[in-house]
């Protein structure tokens, strides 16, 4: 039973920050150079509490947690972020132009608490495994902070669209509307009207739950909630207002739903940079490969037209490309080779092309162990294909993969099958903003 929850949350008072100033990317899709201008856009900006700077003598006492947690509480203190005063949920709609086209789309959810399950418990599935670096780091970050800044991507199925309809009913205009650095439109609507919150909590209680984005946090906040089961403040099942709440604050997380049913919902591919092999040779590679892919090589070395070349071929059967310095090679997967290297990966993911780039390529051609792509010790992960192909130019990378991405129904048939995709396997775009609202634990 999928359990969700209005809450009172923490807002940027927009009397005392312009919004544009204080909301950022999620903290896992933030570089350096964005951290910076984060940094200097203004003292409050969102920044400081989910990817604080890392300073010269740094210790227990004073470090990016320590500041974090203080940061967030002169806020709350001095008012730049104020707690609402009665429980909703937010309605969420994103307009964007999708990567690479013209296409306008236009992706709606709505904010709310999640309640915290195991996946063994089968209402919350996960479609891709986790990296070891983020989830000690959110960690840290959240026992620090006692708040959840940002949330994390669900999706469910609702093919009647009754969810969408209850939230986005009154045909007003938003609360909030900011545009970030990507031209991503966001508009944000309070809902506090208990009877439409409880038929939402009504039709949500059936839906099961598809991680989107968001995995290294979830899977913390549950190790989170285990941890604080036996002393955290336990709650009555509803609240003065009537309406549910968690059992104790930590059993929820702040988590944003979108219909998989309905338009708007865009995945975007990853691809794969390797660097620091020893003895890497092109003309070996190439023909090691010969094994599981008939290769050609592609005349193409712009990474708009080597897109073009990867994209035509998405409904014939899996292929990547490598680029590397003496050329670019489209490998298509034989198919036989592919399932007898691959018998003992089951069938649904035996076909994808995240699947065998990692089992086929970087595992038995590269040599590189799962642990090793797990802590990302010769790996990088890239959504832009130029940005791949530059780093080969450059030689700060032997090789890159570009790759197709997974597509929503593929996602979904793994995820209920209860298998998981390697790290990375795909980029739901735009990225949920972070600093719309929080939900603080205290």
């Amino acid at each position: 039973m999928a359990l969700i929850f209005p809450f009172r949350a923490w807002r940027y008072d927009p009397e005392k920050v312009r919004i544009e100033d204080v909301v950022t990317q999620p903290y896992d899709k933030i570089s350096p150079a964005m951290q910076q201008k984060y940094y200097q856009r203004s003292p409050y900006n969102l920044i400081r509490v989910i990817l604080g700077l890392h300073q010269p003598g740094d210790n227990e006492q004073n470090n990016v947690y320590t500041r974090a947690a203080h940061d967030l509480a002169a806020w709350q203190k001095g008012g730049v972020l104020k707690e609402e005063t009665e429980p909703a949920i937010y309605g969420y709609a994103q307009e964007y132009t999708v990567p690479g086209s013209s296409e306008v789309r236009v992706r709606h959810g709505f904010i709310a608490l999640g309640q915290l399950y195991d996946y063994a418990e089968k209402v919350i599935y996960r479609h891709e495994q986790t990296l070891s670096k983020p989830k000690s780091d959110r960690m840290n970050l959240f026992k620090a902070t006692r708040a959840y800044c940002e949330q994390i991507y669900l999706l469910y199925s609702d093919p009647d669209f009754a969810t969408d309809k209850l939230v986005f009913q009154s045909g007003a205009a938003p609360d909030v509307e900011v545009t970030d650095e990507y031209g991503v439109v966001h508009r944000l609507w309070k809902v506090t009207d208990a009877k439409i919150i409880q038929a939402l909590c009504g039709a949500m209680a059936d839906k099961k739950l598809i991680i989107a984005d968001g995995h290294h946090r979830y899977e913390t906040s549950v190790a989170y909630s285990k941890e604080r089961a036996a002393t955290a403040k336990k709650q009555p099942a509803t609240g003065t207002t009537g309406l549910p709440q968690p059992a104790f604050p930590e059993a929820a997380m702040m988590m944003t739903f979108v219909n998989m049913d309905a338009p708007g919902i865009t995945i975007l591919p990853t691809h794969r940079v390797v660097f620091g092999l020893k003895n890497f040779s092109v003309d070996d590679f190439i023909a090691r490969a010969e094994k599981y892919f008939e290769v050609r090589k592609l005349a193409a070395a712009d990474a708009a037209a080597l897109m073009s070349e990867l994209a035509s071929r998405q409904k014939s059967g899996v292929s990547l490309i490598a680029v590397t310095r003496e050329g670019n090679y489209l490998l298509t997967a034989i198919k036989s080779a592919v399932d007898a290297k691959l018998a003992g990966i089951s069938p649904l993911q035996r076909q994808l092309d995240v699947v065998q780039l990692h089992a086929l390529v970087l595992e038995d051609l590269l040599g590189l162990t799962q642990e090793s792509i797990r802590q990302q010790e010769n790996l990088r992960y890239l959504r832009e294909a130029a940005e791949a192909v530059e780093q080969v130019a450059k030689g700060e990378a032997d090789v890159a993969f570009l790759i197709n991405p997974v597509t929503l129904e593929q996602l979904r048939e793994v995820a209920f099958a209860l298998e998981v995709m390697p790290q990375k396997s795909t980029d739901f775009y735009p990225k949920l903003l972070s600093g719309l609202a929080i939900y603080a634990l205290d």
